[in-house]
């Protein structure tokens, strides 16, 4: 699908703020309110908006981030996945080329929740290693 500028610039507002109204949204596009709305559910339906989702706050906000470095053995990647999703910390896992295989995001309340969630990945039926990195500081956040 094509996204002409004024679609990019509808998506960069949605971005700051998904909950804007379509009033205001068709105000800072200077276009009718009827014509925002039809190109949202446009890119709604062909799938270049995903969705609406919320952030939390920094009182909300787990206090312990981390990404893990995971190597798998062959033909177990179903296997590790599942084994993955059925964790709570995991917020997202990725697979990559290079020297790793999958890249797993994580949050957790606690250290003892990370450390035993950082475990449970390493023990994971399937994993050969695992390298993990606690996010100190955020420097730059360009995902909305």
């Amino acid at each position: 699908m094509q996204i002409d500028e004024t679609d990019a610039d509808l998506i960069a507002l949605l971005r700051r703020d998904a909950r804007m109204p379509v009033a205001e949204l068709a105000r800072k596009l200077g276009l009718a309110r009827t014509t925002v709305q039809t190109r949202i559910d446009r890119l709604l339906e062909k799938g270049v908006i995903a969705g609406f989702t919320l952030r939390s706050g920094d009182a909300l906000a787990a206090p312990i981030r981390a990404t893990a470095l995971v190597s798998i053995a062959p033909r177990t990647g179903p296997a590790v996945l599942s084994r993955l999703q059925s964790l709570p910390n995991v917020e997202a896992v990725f697979t990559v080329s290079g020297r790793v295989d999958l890249v797993v995001e994580i949050s957790a309340q606690t250290t003892q929740d990370l450390d035993r969630t950082l475990d449970d990945i390493a023990e994971a039926k399937g994993v050969q290693s695992s390298e993990s990195f606690i996010h100190l500081s955020t420097k730059i956040d360009r995902r909305g």
